[in-house]
């Protein structure tokens, strides 16, 4: 009896006697209470009370004589079961809530995020409450992960826009901008950073390249969202500028307004903002 399927059936709510249970009688079935504990290893006293549950759950069925035999719901079933059961819960307790929102001082606090599978959880859980527009600034890197839910926010309907650092192909369904100097600006940053924001009251925002020592942050209050959500409509304005007017821009402030970066930060030079603020050393 493999330890790895055991733990599968246990992430579906199988005890680990009831997982035992269950793949001896895929094994052989049908089987005497006896047998089902001699071939699962789950001790005498505890099959009956252990296949009872199973048989009420209507995931192994009994035989009305004697002994009762047991079978179990064949695999396919089973995993139907499972889900209708699943998305039945999920419904109920949609419902259940749906009358609880956040409380108004979550509007006023800042919540920290740790890791970068965190982060782009929360991102993708931003993303799907949007109901109007997404705006991010991004790396392929971590677009790519999110595509699926930037994808499902397009099929809704909603406008998504990316300024993203790099190139991104088959993103068709997306309005993306790709934004100048990309290569010289991951380096002044020190890693790749993503800032989402939903429907111009929910950002998410920070460093994502470092694993699990990545932070970001997430709030709703509107003394941070706004702003935030600016730099990425100015990006946009910069993008609509340099598009129509690059020539005359370069000339003034040099390559991709390289003068520009150089007056207002350190510019490509080895200025890193992740070691600035103590991130990744």
């Amino acid at each position: 009896m493999k330890p790895e399927i055991v733990k599968l059936l246990q992430d579906l709510n199988f005890t680990e006697y009831e997982a035992k249970a269950y793949l001896a009688l895929l094994d052989k079935s049908p089987l005497s209470g006896y047998a089902v504990s001699l071939g699962s290893g789950v001790p005498r006293s505890k099959i009956y009370e252990v296949l009872g549950g199973l048989v009420d759950r209507g995931e192994v069925l009994i035989s009305h004589e004697e002994p009762s035999l047991y079978t179990p719901l064949p695999p396919q079933e089973l995993i139907r079961l499972k889900k209708r059961r699943a998305e039945s819960s999920f419904e109920a307790a949609e419902a259940a809530l749906e009358h609880y929102s956040f409380v108004s001082s979550n509007r006023e606090n800042i919540w920290n995020i740790t890791g970068a599978d965190a982060i782009l959880e929360r991102a993708a859980d931003a993303i799907e409450r949007a109901q109007q527009r997404v705006l991010l600034e991004i790396w392929p890197e971590e677009a790519k992960l999110l595509e699926k839910d930037l994808h499902a926010a397009a099929k809704r309907g909603l406008d998504v826009l990316l300024v993203v650092y790099g190139e991104l192909p088959d993103f068709e369904f997306a309005q993306v901008y790709p934004h100048d100097s990309s290569d010289e600006i991951t380096r002044e940053y020190g890693g790749r950073w993503i800032v989402v924001s939903a429907d111009d009251r929910e950002v998410v925002a920070g460093i994502v390249s470092l694993g699990a020592d990545s932070r970001a942050a997430w709030t709703l209050h509107p003394g941070l969202v706004m702003p935030i959500t600016e730099v990425i409509v100015h990006d946009l304005y910069i993008y609509e500028l340099m598009q129509a007017h690059r020539e005359t821009l370069e000339a003034t402030f040099g390559p991709n307004l390289i003068e520009l970066r150089k007056r207002y930060n350190a510019g490509p030079n080895g200025y890193s903002m992740a070691a600035r603020l103590g991130l990744g050393g």
